[in-house]
């Protein structure tokens, strides 16, 4: 064991589990994790609410209550999703209040069926922040054309954000601006902005996982000396964004008028090739002011072996560039990738929400209650 979790929240990185379920909230594990491995957020999407739902019995008898009132499959998954939501979040309710709202968060998604929806996001995301009902609870929203608009909305409602999807710079970009353009909104209504909160998911495994199979099909030694350098690579620039865009004019207004900076989140960080070290998109991406939500077999790996060496994005960027310029000299479109997983991320959690509904319905017909 070594001290490499706590080594990484001293460097400014917040750590999130990406997982939740009934079970790691009943037998005190998710408590366990805060307590010990310094575990300060949570997000889920529609795959892990998928899997939580179709394994083991930790939702029988929700599920017959919810059979026995003859609701509907959407309704269900509605009132088991954001019933994990609320009971996590008062379990992370401590460090919420310990670090004035920074942490202690958890994160629950739009329906993704809506994500080229811009008024049906925002109409989803308010009844999510209703239904669920704890200020450390946010809303995550994809980062799809129409999603943008509906960020700078649920923002300029009080409603904190958890941007996700987001793959490209260009992207990244816009998104950062729908913040501040939904801040600027909540301060022409007098809100408090203090209390609004937002991270932006940066994703990272998915485009090494896209890269290095079009660099696998070159094959030549010039194109394999650059494989698994993308991820980091994109995510490195996009700090550089980050700082730059949290220096300027603009954001300088709304931080006397008492806004938080949106952080950077990196998400997907489990490594999906067995070619590279388990912590990986760990290491490489220790930066101040940043979150890594990591699901739990990354987490075990970054404590047992996890090198955390201090600031691993500063003066990068340079490098980075070059690396993403050396792709695009071997034919690689960079917009092209990135458009791809944005695409395949809405298609996936779409597939998952599709089998969270055909799955939980087969549940709800195997508890109704008999007739008579």
């Amino acid at each position: 064991m070594t001290d490499a979790l706590k080594r990484l929240s001293e460097e400014g990185v917040a750590i999130w589990l990406d997982d939740l379920s009934r079970k790691r909230i009943t037998s005190g594990n998710l408590a366990e994790l805060i307590d010990q491995q310094h575990v300060v957020g949570v997000t889920t999407n529609p795959t892990i609410f998928q899997k939580a739902i179709s394994e083991g019995d930790g939702y029988d008898q929700q599920l017959a209550d919810l059979a026995a009132r003859k609701v509907t499959v959407e309704e269900a998954i509605r009132m088991i999703t954001t019933a994990d939501v609320r009971d996590a979040a008062d379990i992370l309710r401590p460090v919420f209040d310990a670090t004035e709202g920074q942490d202690g968060r958890v994160s629950i998604e739009v329906d993704p069926r809506l994500a080229h929806n811009t008024r049906a996001t925002v109409a989803e995301a308010k009844q999510l922040a209703w239904l669920v009902d704890r200020p450390n609870t946010l809303i995550k929203i994809p980062a799809t054309r129409a999603g943008l608009p509906a960020i700078t909305e649920t923002i300029g409602h009080g409603i904190s954000v958890n941007v996700t999807l987001i793959f490209s710079l260009e992207r990244y970009r816009e998104v950062m601006d729908a913040y501040l353009s939904g801040l600027e909104k909540a301060r022409e209504k007098g809100l408090d902005l203090s209390k609004i909160h937002s991270v932006a998911s940066f994703f990272v495994s998915r485009v090494d996982t896209e890269i290095d199979k079009r660099i696998d099909k070159l094959g030549t030694d010039e194109a394999k000396a650059l494989r698994g350098k993308a991820a980091v690579a994109n995510a490195r620039l996009a700090y550089q964004a980050y700082e730059e865009v949290f220096s300027s004019d603009r954001w300088s207004a709304l931080e006397k008028a008492g806004a938080n900076k949106q952080r950077p989140l990196w998400a997907s960080t489990g490594v999906k090739d067995k070619a590279y070290k388990p912590t990986l998109y760990v290491d490489e991406l220790v930066a101040p002011n940043t979150v890594n939500t990591m699901p739990e077999a990354t987490l075990v790996a970054t404590e047992d072996h996890g090198e955390i060496t201090g600031n691993t994005v500063a003066g990068t960027y340079e490098q980075a560039r070059a690396d993403l310029d050396a792709l695009a000299k071997l034919g690689i479109s960079y917009d092209e990738v990135v458009q791809l997983l944005e695409d395949e991320g809405v298609e996936k959690f779409e597939a998952s929400w599709n089998d969270l509904l055909k799955s939980t319905e087969a549940e709800l017909q195997r508890l109704a209650p008999s007739e008579g």
